[in-house]
């Protein structure tokens, strides 16, 4: 890769603390939907769920590809998975 600018150190990804190097360097290597980059750095899989970091990262893919960023899927929108204690679930609604 060539030499890393200060631009290249700017976190994109505050969450998981990706920069934007990381990202231009796996846009470079195909990577170049949401999806594949959040399966190899994780952008968009920490708290804020890509709520910070999804529109940025749709703007980089979108300027090193050349597609318009409406042609690039926004990537899968998943509800954050929560334990939930066997005992509220067996102790059943209020109706019984």
């Amino acid at each position: 890769m060539p030499n890393k600018s200060k631009q290249d150190e700017i976190i994109i990804c505050r969450c998981e603390e990706v920069t934007l190097g990381e990202i231009r360097e796996w846009i470079e290597k195909g990577y170049d939907t949401f999806d594949e980059l959040k399966r190899v750095l994780r952008v968009g899989m920490g708290p804020c769920q890509g709520r910070g970091c999804r529109d940025l990262v749709l703007r980089e893919i979108s300027r090193i590809s050349g597609m318009k960023i409406s042609e690039i899927p926004p990537g899968r929108f998943r509800p954050p998975s929560k334990p939930v204690k066997l005992g509220v679930l067996a102790k059943g609604g209020d109706d019984e």
